[in-house]
């Protein structure tokens, strides 16, 4: 899952973005308001978390409106040093879904990203199923059929978004947009070729289940059981 993360300082910065792509997210850092609500307003995330107080021409909460007034659904995570009742409820009234004041837990950014990535459409608690495939967002295990299968960082990626979105065809370029952060240097076949790794390891060693990874040739992929006629 893709996260933009809005925040000036540095060094804090650096620290999420490490951690986030530990745990198996895509992150985009910016850092300033303006250059942080042009991403916000023209790519694609599942999670935005954004700084207060941000150097620019606005401030955090008026991106999170602009955003908002864009029609844009995206959670938003509001990191703060205010920390009065008052800061929180107006951060809150504006659009976001949350509110973490500085300084915070990484483990506890990490639980409230999650949580709001469980919530509809695409809640489907902490295990997320497709047929007799599950993945468990918080102890990344994968299993079909009760047998374990082991992916690296990027396959579990893959696979969350495409069982995330079970049945529905997605695109390659949605499924770039989110699995691979900004400044990934993407080639054209990549997409295939991550694709067949997972093949190979959730279809391909089942022989005796049906393949839950389509090719729909000129559209994309879908996750799923063959749809019958």
């Amino acid at each position: 899952m893709r996260v933009l993360l809005i925040e000036d300082e540095q060094k804090l910065a650096l620290a999420l973005k490490k951690g986030l792509i530990q745990e198996k997210f895509a992150v985009d850092v910016e850092y300033d308001s303006d250059s942080g609500l042009g991403a916000a307003l023209n790519e694609p995330y599942d999670v935005m978390i954004i700084d207060r107080m941000l150097p620019g021409s606005m401030e955090g909460i008026d991106i999170a409106q602009e955003v908002r007034s864009a029609g844009i659904e995206t959670p938003i995570i509001f990191l703060t040093a205010k920390d009065h009742v008052k800061d929180r409820v107006a951060g809150l009234n504006t659009g976001a879904d949350d509110y973490l004041v500085k300084p915070f837990a990484f483990d506890e950014l990490l639980a409230r990203l999650k949580a709001l990535l469980r919530r509809p459409p695409s809640a489907q608690g902490t295990v997320l199923q497709a047929n007799d495939l599950s993945l468990d967002t918080i102890t990344y295990n994968v299993k079909r059929s009760g047998k374990t299968i082991k992916l690296s960082a990027k396959e579990f990626a893959l696979l969350e978004y495409l069982i995330r979105n079970s049945g529905q065809v997605l695109s390659k370029d949605q499924i770039i947009a989110h699995v691979w952060d900004f400044d990934t240097d993407i080639l054209p076949n990549t997409v295939e070729v991550y694709i067949g790794y997972l093949r190979g390891k959730i279809d391909r060693p089942f022989k005796n289940k049906p393949p839950l990874i389509h090719t729909l040739r000129g559209f994309g992929y879908r996750l799923g059981e063959a749809k019958t006629k």
